[in-house]
Formats: structure tokens, sequence, C-alpha cells
């Protein structure tokens, strides 16, 4: 079996291209001229990688053409939601016209792949209490051009499946994290900075942004598994969330990592942190997808913790 995942060297990429490669797939992926491929270097002599921006139609089919996968991952997208305030057309366009862009090769192409389109928990935005754990029907209120963009990618591929017959699953994965994600996204950020103080990099001092919203979190690993599954078993059309069903404060959530480290550390709420609007409440129901595919979630929030710590503790020097 072949697998194209577009944004292979990103966080959940380097760990789909893993577990796949576990699984005997042939794995190729997409990258850019400029990407960091320091998250697949380990497994770079097993893949098969083309440089591409998937906002270029003709370099889009070229990579299908060549590949002609069984399965695409489309992971590839413009996804940090403060930088969706900064520049909303560049979130847009990546992820609108990216998604576009597969739908309209693997057409012209004649192949029959199976699709996964990486939707997100933030195309859900404002929620009140009474609508927790969140089901796939309930109502999409984005507050976020990057939310947004999520939703038309989202929408898309069920206007694909339904007007051409498409064989694209759609997933709304909430917060996963775990070794390798990104310094700007909250859990890296937190620890990011707590391994400096360890090491005596920087003052015992933490910058925060909204420490009340509340997130359900999941390991990466197990985000990559439900992307697998969704495509193994899920129903074509369909949409599922991937979430654990129980939520945790980032205030919490920081005091867990703290106390991994026994430092003594003091928090600042740091103002340019701060989002013009933010998503105070997201809890996932996962009874659709664990009814579909008998996915559920297997690493324990506290490894995954540890794990993400261990990480920096590499890479600070």
């Amino acid at each position: 079996m072949k697998a194209l995942i577009t944004g292979i060297s990103g966080f959940a990429g380097s760990h789909l291209a893993e577990y796949l490669l576990s699984l005997n797939f042939e794995v190729f992926g997409t990258i850019k001229w400029r990407s960091r491929l320091e998250n697949i270097e380990h497994i770079i002599d097993k893949l098969k990688l083309f440089e591409c921006d998937i906002r270029d139609a003709s370099a889009v089919k070229y990579v299908l053409n060549e590949s002609k996968p069984d399965y695409i991952f489309h992971l590839a997208a413009q996804s940090y939601v403060p930088f969706s305030w900064r520049a909303p057309s560049e979130t847009l366009t990546t992820n609108i016209t990216g998604e576009l862009n597969i739908f309209e090769g693997v057409r012209e192409l004649k192949l029959d792949p199976f699709i996964h389109i990486a939707g997100s928990s933030e195309e859900y935005g404002l929620v009140y209490p009474e609508e927790v754990p969140i089901k796939e029907t309930n109502p999409l209120r984005p507050l976020s051009p990057y939310a947004v963009s999520k939703i038309a990618q989202d929408l898309l591929g069920y206007q694909y499946y339904k007007s051409y017959g498409l064989k694209i699953i759609r997933t709304r994965a909430f917060n996963h994290t775990g070794p390798r994600r990104g310094e700007v996204f909250v859990c890296s950020n937190f620890a990011r900075q707590i391994i400096e103080i360890e090491k005596k990099k920087r003052e015992p001092v933490i910058y925060v942004g909204n420490l009340e919203a509340v997130r359900d979190f999941l390991d990466v690993r197990d985000v990559v598994r439900g992307y697998y599954l969704a495509l193994k078993k899920g129903t074509p059309g369909e949409v599922y969330n991937i979430a654990s069903g129980r939520g945790i404060k980032i205030k919490e959530l920081l005091n867990k990592l703290i106390e991994m480290t026994h430092q003594n550390i003091k928090i600042i709420t740091e103002p340019a942190r701060l989002r013009p609007s933010d998503v105070e409440l997201l809890i996932g129901s996962n009874e659709k997808f664990k009814n579909a595919t008998g996915w559920q979630p297997e690493i324990p929030f506290e490894k995954t913790l540890q794990d993400l710590l261990s990480y920096w503790r590499s890479k600070v020097q």
C-alpha cells in the first residue's frame, strides 16, 4: 500500500510517517523547499519526498501522478491560530486552495484513493457549557480565520464526496501534543520555558496567555493512529471527532508540567499572548469515531507531558 502525506515534515506528519512505516506502507511526502527536516531525519532514507507548495496546482498534480497513492493524508496547512489573525489571507489561501488542488488533481488523473482531511476542533469555536461533550452535529461558530479555513476545508471535502464520489473522510482532531510539537504551541511553549529554567538558561519566570480556557488534549501518537483508522474503517463522506472526552484547564496543564520538574517558577500573563477572541471550552465526544473504528486513546496524558519535557531536554543545550 502507498500513502502520501502532505506536510510530512511537520509535527503530526512525522509521527504519521513513523506509524505507517511500521505498518509496511510505502510512504511518500511533500515538503516545502525551506522545510526543516529534523522531525523526519531519523527515517528520511525510508521516505520518498517531493518539494511541493500545495498552493501550486501543477506541483500537486505531479506529486499525485508520481506517487499514485492508495491513501492520502492531507496535513499540510497554516495551522497556527494566532498567525491567522496576522495573515488571514495567507491562511485561507493555503488551507483552502491547497486542498482544492489535491481534489482536482485526483479527478484529473482519475485516481481513486481514500483521502483524509485533517480538520480541527477549532471549527466548533464558541461552545456553550450545555453542549459538551461536543458531537459532530454541534453548530460551527468559528472564532478565528484559521477556524474559518478549516470549516471551508471540511465542507469542501463533503461537497467533493457528494459531487464527484471522491472517497473523502474528515476528522476534527482536538488539541494534541507530544514530542516535536512546535514551540509556538501552548504545551510545547510551556515545556521549553520550563526546561530553559531547569538548565539555568533563563530566570524562573514563565510568560503565559489565557490560562482559563479548557481543552481536550490527546497524545499525537494516538491522533495519527486515529487518522489511519479513519481511512481504514471510516465511511467516506462522514466526519469524526478525535477526542479524549476529558477537559483540562490550561492553568492545570501548566501546573502539571511545573510539578514534573520541581522548579519554583513565577507565572506572568503577557498581553501579547492573548488572542482577539479565544475559544474558552472544547471537550469532544469520541463516541461516533469509537463505534466506527474501535479507536480509543491509549497514552496517558502524564506520559505525553513527560515525553514532551524529555524532548526539550534533548533540544535545549
